[in-house]
């Protein structure tokens, strides 16, 4: 009999001691899942597209404007060119348009250049031209900037009549544009979000957190003056002519990712 409750005995203990492995692997697992559930989240996101758009009137306008002069030397043409160029740069200055508003864009100087054809005798080889230099180009581009917007069309027409050539690019811009930017971006922000939590609770969930933003930025400028608006008057000049500025319009459109649960 003893050795009969010992063998008993011995069959419980082992039973136990299985069922108590049993439970320690079965926790060692969840332990396991459930550090690898937290080591790798596997968050839900939903992704939205949001657009904003803000206005500012022009405050600045700008043009170009080019001198061009020739001579038979460099110095000769370089000294033309720059006769013009100060005495159109002393108009400006003297109209109010500050020294840090203007500046050169282009400079070129170059020769040009002439072929003396060299005589040949009847019926016998003719030697080619000779290739010679005959004079000096000069010419310079220079950039406007135009603070006092209503003043741009005398002052195309001044420097028109001072000697310059070829105006061009009357443009209005907005000289800074973080306000209007930011007023653009708020609005896209606010369009995004809104957009994220009608999604949100169409699916029953809730917005946790922003998980990523993208910008970009849009630029769209007024329309463009008409040309008879720019034509010349009787004098040959731009005086008096209505140019609108319009507005300039900045565009912003954000994507931004949200968590949610």
């Amino acid at each position: 009999m003893p050795g009969f409750f010992n063998e008993k005995h011995n069959r419980v203990l082992g039973t136990a001691v299985l069922v108590m492995a049993g439970l320690a692997l079965a926790s060692y697992a969840f332990l396991n899942v459930q550090m690898v559930k937290n080591s790798y989240p596997m968050p839900t996101n939903i992704s939205v597209n949001g657009e904003g758009e803000a206005s500012a009137i022009p405050n600045v306008g700008q043009f170009s404007f080019s001198v061009a002069a020739d001579g038979v030397t460099a110095a000769e043409a370089q000294e033309k060119s720059g006769t013009k160029i100060n005495e159109i740069l002393a108009y400006l200055k003297e109209q109010g348009v500050e020294e840090k508003d203007i500046k050169t864009r282009d400079y070129n100087l170059s020769p040009r250049y002439k072929y003396n054809e060299r005589p040949c005798a009847f019926n016998s080889y003719c030697p080619p031209g000779e290739q010679v230099t005959d004079g000096f180009d000069v010419s310079q581009t220079v950039e406007v900037k135009v603070r006092d917007t209503a003043k741009s069309g005398d002052l195309i027409s001044g420097v028109g009549d001072k000697g310059a050539t070829n105006m061009s690019g009357l443009a209005f811009t907005v000289d800074d544009t973080s306000a209007v930017k930011a007023e653009a971006r708020t609005k896209a922000i606010a369009d995004a979000k809104t957009k994220a939590e009608k999604i949100a609770a169409d699916l029953g969930v809730e917005i946790v957190r922003i998980t990523s933003f993208y910008e970009m930025e849009g630029y769209y400028a007024p329309e463009p003056y008409m040309a008879k608006e720019m034509a010349m008057n009787e004098d040959g000049g731009f005086g008096g002519a209505n140019i609108p500025v319009g507005e300039n319009n900045t565009k912003i459109q954000v994507s931004i990712s949200y968590e949610v649960e």
